[in-house]
C-alpha cells in the first residue's frame, strides 16, 4: 500500500484561525504552520491561486515542516483560465494586458521559482491545476491541457475538472487515457450529488505516483452560492467510512495517496481529516 496522507486545503484559511484550533502562543504564521505540521502529513497551499506565491515563503514553509512533509501547490488562476485580478500580480506586472504572451510567460516563470524551494528540500507534493466550470472537454481543452503540461513538465500535476462531462461514463476513459498520456494525476472530489454542476463520484488512477481526492463538501449550494455556501459542510462518520475502500484502492495504485479536505467553515476541514485518520487507523 502506498503513503498515505490526510489533510486540508488551507491552514491559513480565516475562518479556521478564529475557531481556536490553534492553541494560544501558537497562532502566529511560524506558529500555526508548526502546530499544523505536527498533526497532519500535507497541506495544500490554496493562497497559490489568488497570489503568485513567493521564493521566500516557500524556504519559510521548508523550515517550519519536518522533512518529508508535503505541500500541494495550487496553480494561480491566471495559469488555468479564471478571471484574474491585476491587483493579483505584483506591481511591475500590473500595467500588461492579462492576455500578453509575455506577461504569461513571465508568470509562468515566477511561479516556477516559487516552487523551487520546495522541490529542493522535498517537500512539493503536487502543483493542483484546478480548470473552472466552464472548461469543457473537446480539442480546445485538450491543447490548453497539453500546453500545460509542456510548461510544467519538472513538477508533479494533479489536474482537477470542475465540468462534470470530463468524466460522465461514456467519456470517463478518454479522460483517463489523456491525463495518463500527460503523466498527470487525475483528482477525485467528493462533492453533492444530485445537481447540475455535480462532479462524478469516480475515482480513476492515472499515475502510479501520485493519486489525490478532494473533500469539497456535500452543500447543495454547490456551483451556485457564495464560496462560504459552496463549502460549509460537516462531514459525518458515516460519510467518510463510505470512502474508507476507495481510499485504500487508491493507495494499493499509488506510492503517494493525498486526501484534502475543503469544507468550510471554522475547523470543520481539520475535524474532517482529524476523524477520517481514525476510521483509517481503526480499520
Amino acid at each position: 500500500m502506498g503513503e498515505l496522507r490526510i489533510g486540508t486545503c488551507s491552514w491559513t484559511d480565516k475562518a479556521l484561525v478564529a475557531s481556536g484550533w490553534y492553541p494560544p502562543g501558537r497562532r502566529d504564521a511560524e506558529g500555526r504552520l508548526r502546530h499544523y505540521a505536527e498533526r497532519f502529513s500535507v497541506v495544500e497551499v490554496d493562497a497559490g491561486y489568488y497570489a503568485l506565491p513567493s521564493v521566500r515563503n516557500s524556504v519559510l514553509w521548508s523550515e517550519r515542516t519536518p522533512p518529508g512533509f508535503r505541500f500541494d501547490v495550487k496553480a494561480f488562476s491566471l495559469l488555468t483560465g479564471h478571471p484574474t485580478r491585476k491587483t493579483a500580480l505584483p506591481g511591475d506586472l500590473r500595467d500588461h494586458d492579462l492576455r500578453d504572451p509575455e506577461l504569461i510567460d513571465e508568470v509562468w516563470h515566477r511561479f516556477g521559482a516559487a516552487l523551487q524551494p520546495l522541490r529542493e528540500s522535498g517537500r512539493l507534493g503536487a502543483v493542483l491545476f484546478q480548470f473552472p466550470p466552464w472548461f469543457g472537454p473537446g480539442p480546445r481543452a485538450e491543447a490548453v491541457l497539453h500546453a500545460t503540461a509542456k510548461r510544467a513538465y519538472e513538477w508533479p500535476v494533479a489536474v482537477e475538472f470542475r465540468h462534470p462531462d470530463w468524466w460522465r461514463e461514456d467519456r470517463s476513459e478518454r479522460t483517463a487515457a489523456l491525463l495518463r498520456d500527460l503523466d498527470a494525476t487525475a483528482v477525485a472530489v467528493d462533492t453533492a450529488q444530485g445537481l447540475p454542476t455535480s462532479m462524478p463520484a469516480v475515482t480513476p488512477v492515472t499515475s502510479s505516483k501520485l493519486a489525490v481526492v478532494r473533500f469539497h463538501g456535500r452543500s447543495a449550494a454547490w456551483g451556485t452560492g457564495s464560496k462560504e455556501d459552496r463549502f460549509r459542510h460537516t462531514y459525518t462518520r458515516e460519510e467518510l467510512a463510505g470512502w474508507l475502500p476507495r481510499l485504500r484502492l487508491l493507495a494499493d495504485r499509488a506510492e503517494e495517496l493525498h486526501v484534502l479536505f475543503n469544507n468550510c467553515c471554522g475547523d470543520a476541514a481539520v475535524r474532517s481529516a482529524e476523524i477520517l485518520r481514525g476510521l483509517l487507523e481503526r480499520s
